[in-house]
């Protein structure tokens, strides 16, 4: 099978896109206790130094108290390879954050998020030919 395959996880269903600007994983179905270590497993292979992160957690129906600590593993994955990552969260994402009152940096759609990657880079490529000038 060409690229990487759908792969199924106790009611997860976890797919990885390699896109230019970023990695994108989906998830869907849903992340609790029964599933959420393995399913973390599985994802931390995308997180690539120089790559920004984006997890598609749109068509997640059913998300757990105990699937939060993924993110939060996302999260210090993300910061250990100095990369920037983002969240589209489902209704049941949210409404497990809001009750935890824990936030995680959030779009409404990938390609909202692969916009905000390509500003930043385009950011930091005009800031570029600033650092390299001499007096």
């Amino acid at each position: 099978m060409y690229g990487n395959p759908t792969f199924h996880c106790d009611g997860a269903d976890i797919r990885a896109h390699c896109r230019q600007l970023a990695t994108v994983v989906k998830v869907s179905g849903h992340l609790d206790v029964r599933n959420v270590e393995r399913a973390g497993r599985y994802i931390d292979r995308f997180i690539l130094p120089e790559k920004p992160f984006v997890l598609d957690l749109s068509d997640i129906d059913s998300f757990s108290e105990e699937a939060i600590s993924l993110l939060f593993v996302i999260d210090d994955l993300c910061t250990a390879a100095g990369e920037e990552w983002s969240m589209i969260a489902s209704r049941a994402v949210e409404e497990t954050l809001d009750a935890a009152g824990i936030d995680f940096p959030a779009t409404g759609s990938v390609p909202e998020a692969l916009n905000h990657f390509a500003d930043a880079m385009v950011a930091r490529r005009q800031l570029l030919p600033l650092l390299t000038k001499t007096a």
